[in-house]
């Protein structure tokens, strides 16, 4: 890379190279099964699963932090969507050959992950309200926000956006509506 170039060239270039240091996993059958099976629970799976599961271990005090959870969840899905539309960024895979894209994408874009900001807000929600969730959360959270560069559907840089408005969601909504 040429000494003069700008630090957002810089920062481009070091995303591609994460990027493509994290699909090298996806080569390999056993993690590229992995992270699908991560990457497909990310999806929704696992968050609606939790949010029926809560009541039926806690009874009528986990009714707050599932509705907590789902206002987190709405508006993460209106801000990412928003996002999405607004940046139009493709994903890795669409751009790069040496990219393998090894699951389908939900939508056109990349930017930011949706699969991480709502990993993320899910899990600080429901962490803040029932704390002995974090040890299946948090890492459960990481290999998501993990399995979208893996897969070459996201970049890094999309996954620690998702990340950080993931976090800011959860917040405005423990704001507002606290423990």
């Amino acid at each position: 890379m040429p000494t003069g170039s700008s630090p957002l060239r810089r920062i481009e270039h070091l995303d591609l190279a994460l990027c493509l240091r994290c699909n090298r996993l996806s080569h390999f059958p056993f993690w590229r099964a992995i992270f699908r099976v991560v990457s497909r629970l990310g999806n929704g799976g696992f968050w609606y699963l939790l949010m029926v599961l809560l009541p039926s271990i806690h009874g009528s005090a986990a009714w707050p932090v599932v509705g907590r959870m789902a206002l987190a969840g709405l508006v993460g899905l209106l801000l990412y969507r928003w996002l999405k539309h607004k940046t139009s960024r493709p994903r890795p895979c669409q751009v790069y050959a040496a990219v393998a894209a090894a699951a389908p994408a939900l939508d056109r874009f990349s930017f930011p992950s949706g699969h991480t900001l709502h990993a993320v807000s899910f899990s600080l929600v429901a962490v803040a309200g029932f704390p002995g969730l974090a040890s299946l959360l948090y890492p459960f959270a990481a290999l998501v926000a993990l399995s979208r560069p893996v897969l070459g559907l996201h970049y890094p840089s999309d996954v620690l956006a998702g990340a950080l408005i993931g976090a800011g969601v959860a917040q405005l909504v423990l704001g507002v509506f606290p423990t």
